[in-house]
């Protein structure tokens, strides 16, 4: 009689696999990096002072990861909070208060940070 034929893979297919996994998660990583990259240099090379405000509150994650991206990438922006800032408090209600944080990139409102959204706003409005 034969021997029972183990069902169960051995330890260098797990090691193999495993690292096949490492692999592909760092090659991910490493491509949205890059991709945030690109877009941060498009969106310096698009934005003017003035052009990038952001409405943002105290408690925000959002508002803390839009400020990181665009402080990191050199995007010039300005920022003001709602529950420090009475006027912005104003302005913020004035746009119906739909979340934070509101960017007004050149004037028209986005609900949420895309830096994909934001580039495509500055290169329509760029010249005009």
């Amino acid at each position: 009689m034969s021997p029972p034929v183990s069902r169960t893979p051995p330890a260098r297919a797990w090691v193999g696999l495993i690292e096949l996994l490492l692999a592909v998660a760092g090659a991910g990583e490493w491509w949205r990096e890059h991709r945030n990259q690109q877009l941060g240099r498009e969106l310096a090379r698009l934005a003017r002072p003035g052009d990038i405000e952001m409405i943002s509150s105290t408690h925000c994650v959002f508002c803390t990861r839009a400020r990181q991206f665009m402080t990191l990438q050199r995007v010039p922006f300005s920022e003001c909070f709602i529950e420090t800032d009475t006027a912005c408090a104003r302005r913020y209600q004035a746009l119906g208060e739909r979340g934070t944080p509101m960017l007004l990139v050149r004037g028209q409102p986005q609900l949420g940070f895309s830096a994909e959204r934001v580039r495509d706003r500055l290169a329509a409005t760029t010249g005009s």
